[in-house]
């Protein structure tokens, strides 16, 4: 059996790659794997299939003779704080984050807080292809615990150190999913004027041309309601995307970069050191390296973020995406933390976000193009991994500084990602075209 786990825990297409079976056993292995004896909490986003899941889970850690507390719909990142502030055991998040509807995935949090380290889900992948005993599909009552909600959300709150948002005309765009929430109530507690879109509990239309993938309904939102700034998350809350007033983007690049240079400049940025991925912008780099700072990549995904900024002592990281880590909560991605320090400072420095974001960097002219698989992502072979890498060094080398190549596999979908990043837009579509269509011909021979 191929591991069921991806670069951000389990996810694929409900009633395929994630079947109610495949659930009851994660439910069923995580129990009986921990040590500790205290409650596992469980979240979910609004997608339909999530409260089939949680049946499923919570039937299996029952199995497995532990107790669990059910959050509900809630963010992601409620799990990972909610743990650390009461003590329990684990905690798992049914999402499958920026993807459409038909998709749901399994997060796996420990005692810590922290996503769980490949020898912890080694032990699961085990003890789930050990499993051999019928899944119960009988239904049962699950009762939400509202009370934990409301903490996280007070949490969120403290963050601000006793600032407010009074004045600010703020749009969110919770795109049918966890942010809905409380999104709306911890943005008007701050005293902000908050309008909202996409706001209903709707799994069926989760991340569907709205949020943080699509910002073109919180950009038509900002002209017509002539509001400060906007923020769009993603189905979990996990990430966010920013909108000024005149409908420029700041996307996970800019946040890093005027957020780090505020706590650079108050002498709390370690080294003056920012994580981020592969995916950072080339003109972001430059930027910061210009005025002191030092950019440290890692590879795509927030967990590899985290563990950069654990092992170097960063204060703030995070991913293009709009997935910010900060020390603020633990090095947990939250979406809405995020916004409200954006807010923030917007309101202590008295600018508006539109002339903020003027003086961040100009971001080189970026392109990802999507190269279609026909096989299961986990099935690249060395093969495939040494064209890769050759394709890269061969087009790095005969092109400047100024240029750069990156190439990889999702980790959650049938795809090749290839992002060319130059001064030049036109180089940066010529080269495209001509990588994707180069590795689209070998790599599928050689997988054929």
């Amino acid at each position: 059996m191929q591991s069921i786990f991806g670069t951000d825990g389990i996810r694929g297409r409900f009633n395929k790659e994630i079947t109610y079976s495949l659930a009851y056993k994660v439910g069923y292995a995580l129990g009986s794997s921990l040590e500790n004896k205290n409650p596992i909490l469980i979240g979910r986003d609004t997608r339909i299939s999530g409260d089939i899941l949680l049946q499923a889970i919570t039937q299996g850690i029952n199995a497995s003779g532990r107790k669990f507390i059910n959050l509900g719909i809630c963010p992601t990142p409620a799990i990972p704080f909610l743990i650390k502030q009461e003590n329990l055991s684990s905690g798992i998040m049914i999402s499958a984050s920026h993807n459409p509807p038909e998709y749901n995935g399994i997060k796996i949090f420990d005692h810590n807080g922290q996503k769980i380290t490949k020898e912890v889900e080694n032990k699961i992948q085990k003890l789930v292809e050990e499993q051999n005993q019928l899944v119960p599909t009988k239904e049962f009552s699950l009762k939400t615990n509202k009370e934990l909600m409301d903490i996280y959300m007070k949490s969120l709150i403290h963050t601000m150190g006793g600032e407010n948002l009074s004045g600010l005309k703020i749009i969110l765009d919770t795109c049918y999913g966890s942010a809905t929430t409380c999104a709306k109530t911890i943005f008007q507690n701050l005293g902000a004027d908050v309008k909202v879109i996409n706001n209903s509990k709707n799994g069926l239309k989760i991340n569907m041309n709205c949020g943080s993938t699509n910002l073109e309904p919180l950009k038509k939102a900002l002209r017509e309601s002539y509001a400060d700034m906007g923020f769009s998350f993603d189905g979990d809350a996990d990430r966010v995307i920013g909108v000024d007033s005149k409908g420029n983007v700041l996307d996970g690049d800019h946040i890093l970069f005027l957020w780090g240079r505020e706590l650079m400049a108050q002498k709390i940025l370690t080294n003056n050191l920012l994580i981020s991925t592969q995916m950072a912008n080339l003109g972001f780099e430059k930027a910061w390296n210009k005025i002191g700072g030092i950019l440290y990549r890692t590879d795509v995904g927030d967990k590899y973020v985290h563990e950069a900024m654990r092992e170097k002592r960063a204060v703030l990281g995070g991913e293009q995406s709009g997935h910010i880590l900060s020390k603020i909560n633990n090095y947990s991605g939250d979406g809405i933390l995020t916004a409200l320090q954006i807010a923030k400072y917007c309101k202590k420095k008295n600018i508006t976000l539109n002339d903020w974001l003027k003086s961040s960097f100009d971001p080189f002219p970026q392109k990802l193009t999507n190269i279609n698989l026909d096989f299961n992502i986990n099935k690249i072979n060395p093969k495939t991994k040494i064209l890769i890498d050759q394709t890269i060094e061969i087009f790095q080398a005969n092109n400047s500084d100024n240029f750069r190549v990156y190439i990889r596999p999702s980790g959650t979908e049938p795809l090749m990602r290839v992002l060319i990043e130059a001064t030049n837009q036109t180089k940066v579509n010529s080269l495209s075209s001509e990588i994707t269509h180069k590795l689209s011909l070998e790599i599928n021979k050689i997988m054929n």
